[in-house]
């Protein structure tokens, strides 16, 4: 069963066709990974799904609900999470207070407050940064957060609408190697425990080919490559235009 259905999906700039007719699918519970040189059409496209761009034409299908048209918010609430390149949170207040106003927005009490939001969700919001392994922090100010660690604080809010399908776009960005191998097997092991569908952008290429059950490529608008490492691996077109003399490329077979 697909969670989410891309049907000739484009979008121009332009003169250029930043996205260019894509198709794929999102099975229940895969750990796709969408991946391309700089300039390939991977945030455009991840923006359209989330509905903070409209696409020129195609189809984007959620679980048999159409997302064309559908404003970001009317998209989380349909059980669609979405973490960014940079992370950020709410500075002025604690790691656990963060995690609490996106369970009071999940349960539209944004307007509706008639008492302290602190008092509100606590429990939940603890056993959600319990799952990320942050729960420690869970009252210190975020602003305090090393990098990392904000990164965490991100997915905690992420799944605070019990998501079917998350969206993360370059999750790693910015981190040392041990904390992207332990960030992405974090959320592995929770895509796997919680059933959830993930579709992820990643530059690096150690991440993508030790964790993704499936990688799409594409490459100027068009989506070139589907299939499991081994294939993307032994692709001549994705080494061409991805990999170019392909010592990245190698360096990603030795880690992985």
């Amino acid at each position: 069963m697909s969670d989410l259905a891309i049907r000739k999906l484009s979008k121009a700039f332009g003169g250029v066709r930043a996205v260019n007719e894509v198709s794929f699918d999102i099975k229940r519970g895969e750990f796709l990974a969408l991946i391309g040189p700089n300039g390939a059409g991977k945030s455009t496209c991840f923006n359209m799904i989330n509905g903070q761009l409209a696409p020129d034409s195609g189809e984007i299908s959620f679980e048999g609900t159409e997302l064309v048209g559908k404003k970001p918010r009317e998209i989380w609430r349909l059980g669609i999470g979405r973490t960014f390149q940079v992370a950020a949170t709410f500075n002025s207040m604690t790691v656990v207070e963060n995690v609490q106003m996106a369970l009071i927005s999940h349960a539209h009490q944004t307007y509706r407050l008639w008492k302290p939001a602190s008092s509100l969700h606590r429990a939940r919001a603890l056993e959600l940064l319990a799952q990320v392994g942050m729960q420690d922090a869970a009252d210190r100010p975020s602003r305090e957060l090393a990098y990392g660690d904000v990164k965490r604080v991100e997915l905690a809010i992420a799944l605070a609408n019990d998501p079917r399908l998350l969206l993360m776009d370059e999750p790693t960005a910015g981190m040392a190697p041990k904390e992207r191998n332990d960030l992405i097997a974090l959320v592995k092991r929770l895509v796997i425990e919680r059933g959830i569908s993930v579709l992820f952008t990643e530059h690096s290429m150690d991440v993508v080919f030790a964790f993704a059950d499936r990688i799409i490529v594409l490459a100027r608008g068009r989506l070139i490559a589907d299939g499991d490492a081994r294939s993307i691996r032994d692709n001549p077109q994705v080494r061409e235009v991805y990999f170019g003399t392909g010592k990245t490329f190698a360096k990603s077979e030795a880690s992985s």
